[in-house]
């Protein structure tokens, strides 16, 4: 690694995947509160939502994770929208064009 390239910041960071449980050590420069211990050292921690270890994407399952009540909100919105049915013809349900 080249020397006085990096931020003074830059250390070693415990990014936590609350979803799967899975951590991730990994350098970065994000600030944080808390410290865990991984394999005998003291490393500062990361919470995450959503990683590699639990999107869709990369492990192919599909599940829904509302951590801040999104789902619901739009289940809630959607039931309060009522859509009209349009007719084969191009007009109105009734058949009035």
């Amino acid at each position: 690694m080249k020397k006085d390239i990096h931020p003074k910041e830059y250390r070693q960071v415990i990014f936590d995947d609350a979803t799967s449980g899975k951590k991730f050590l990994i350098g970065s420069t994000v600030k944080t509160a808390k410290t865990a211990k991984l394999d005998g050292k003291e490393y500062p921690v990361f919470n995450v939502e959503i990683s590699s270890a639990s999107h869709p994407f990369y492990t192919g399952q599909s599940k829904t994770i509302d951590t801040a009540g999104r789902v619901e909100k739009f289940k809630t919105r959607a039931a309060s929208t009522k859509v009209k049915p349009k007719s084969a013809n191009g007009g109105s349900a009734s058949g009035v064009k």
